[in-house]
């Protein structure tokens, strides 16, 4: 970062909009005001070519990253790596985005957000009660009681976000981590002991329950991020890791693990599954026997599908405990 944006990691304007880190990234790219508010505005940059500049940049540099460190970048690569992690922390780029052929990842930003640690080293941060020292700065390390109300959140000490994590109007941080290049949509909790990981994409509505841990992925680069579509509620204590996809309208009961080698179990049609929750799914933890049927081995199973309108007239206990 440099010294000129280093005390203005955040500002609002005069009209109450917040622009983070906007002194180093003004110098690559010109922003509409209306873009930032805009869910999934990255494809709409592809067509700016001071952003390709950037990632040409940021992919010749991961090229040479063992070379990189606090004290020797070029500065091109500081401003083009800083420019990026302004822009995901306020929701103008996205690690991932969903398209009409499924979800599509960035993996130059990616790259971004680890060059981003071989240039910076830890220093001290002030937290209240507490100290950290660390490599990333915290989100909302200068922001004030205007750039809150104007980001329209609210976080419940001593909630974590990372800077180059973008959190939604209307969004609830309980006690919780966000971490960089997390990106979570409007209206969504993120309850007690909740984990976001980095490059996380958590939808709308989403209700992330105590304890709930979502898998972060930084590398291996063509390792996809955990995706949490709108109006999913993942239960207490369960884990979605690996790049998994649950799609949008599921429920998850408590204490449901599912990575990449977890076998997702339809009962209705007896189908098995792998990194893919499908739409409406009412998922519960299970097990299914060993082909010696000596023992059995964990599943996920999916016991009923919901469409969106029974999802929002149905309890969630009604869900999970139906036939």
């Amino acid at each position: 970062m440099c010294a000129h944006c280093r005390g203005a990691i955040s500002r609002v304007t005069r009209r109450g909009r917040i622009r983070a880190g906007i002194s180093c990234a003004s110098r690559w790219w010109r922003r509409s005001p209306s873009a930032s508010r805009r869910r999934g505005a990255s494809h709409n940059w592809r067509r700016n070519s001071n952003v390709d500049r950037a990632r040409a940049i940021i992919e010749q540099a991961w090229e040479n990253r063992a070379q990189l460190g606090p004290a020797a970048a070029p500065r091109e690569v500081r401003e083009a790596v800083d420019a990026v992690i302004a822009d995901l922390d306020a929701g103008r780029l996205r690690v991932a985005e969903k398209t009409a052929t499924g979800w599509t990842t960035h993996q130059w930003i990616k790259m971004a957000v680890l060059l981003s640690f071989r240039l910076e080293d830890n220093r001290l941060m002030p937290g209240g009660a507490t100290r950290y020292y660390d490599k990333v700065p915290g989100k909302f390390a200068a922001y004030d009681e205007a750039a809150f109300a104007a980001g329209g959140f609210r976080v419940v000490p001593p909630a974590m976000a990372r800077r180059g994590a973008f959190v939604g109007r209307n969004v609830v941080l309980m006690p919780s981590f966000v971490n960089i290049g997390a990106y979570v949509d409007e209206g969504t909790m993120v309850d007690t002991w909740a984990t976001v990981g980095s490059c996380a994409q958590i939808g709308r509505n989403v209700h992330l329950s105590g304890g709930v841990g979502i898998g972060g992925v930084l590398e291996p680069l063509q390792a996809g991020p955990v995706i949490i579509e709108d109006n999913c509620f993942i239960g207490a204590r369960s884990e979605i890791v690996e790049g998994v996809v649950v799609e949008e309208n599921c429920v998850i009961s408590m204490g449901v693990f599912i990575g990449q080698s977890t076998r997702i179990l339809d009962r209705a049609s007896g189908e098995i599954l792998y990194g893919r929750v499908p739409a409406g799914s009412v998922v519960v933890a299970g097990s299914l026997p060993a082909p010696d049927g000596r023992y059995s081995l964990y599943c996920a199973v999916i016991v009923k599908r919901v469409d969106a309108r029974t999802r929002a007239k149905t309890s969630l206990n009604e869900l999970l405990r139906g036939d």
